[in-house]
């Protein structure tokens, strides 16, 4: 198990750099979206400031997994972010869930396998 474990952390680190870097370099051409998904995904990089801070936490965390530093803290902090990517393929881009459920399975699964490091979020 420890070298399953081993395995999916370093694909979704090497996951999380790959699209993190792809915000900033556009290395990628990114495929055409429905409308709607369109006009939401327009709307976040009009901000001028969320896509950043996604590609940055990404590539923060990616690295972060990658060295096994911070593992425990690394997948919270990009949990929300990938289950916002499953939620917006869910209901906007059906055709590109894949990717998103790959990597949000991939996190639950390194959370569950990394259980006794939450044990303290749940005391009271």
């Amino acid at each position: 198990m420890k070298k399953v474990q081993l395995i999916i952390r370093i694909l979704l680190g090497l996951m999380l750099v790959l699209f993190g870097l792809n915000k900033f370099l556009q290395f990628m051409p990114m495929p055409p979206l429905p409308e709607a998904a369109g006009e939401f995904m327009g709307a976040l990089v009009k901000s001028g400031y969320l896509m950043t801070i996604v590609a940055v936490v990404e590539v923060v965390v990616g690295i972060l997994l990658l060295v096994n530093k911070f593992q425990a803290l690394a997948l919270i902090v990009i949990f929300p972010i990938l289950l916002n990517a499953f939620l917006f393929h869910l209901f906007l881009d059906i055709a590109g869930i894949g990717g998103a459920f790959v990597a949000l399975a991939m996190n639950v699964f390194l959370f569950f396998n990394n259980k006794e490091s939450y044990i303290a979020l749940f005391k009271s």
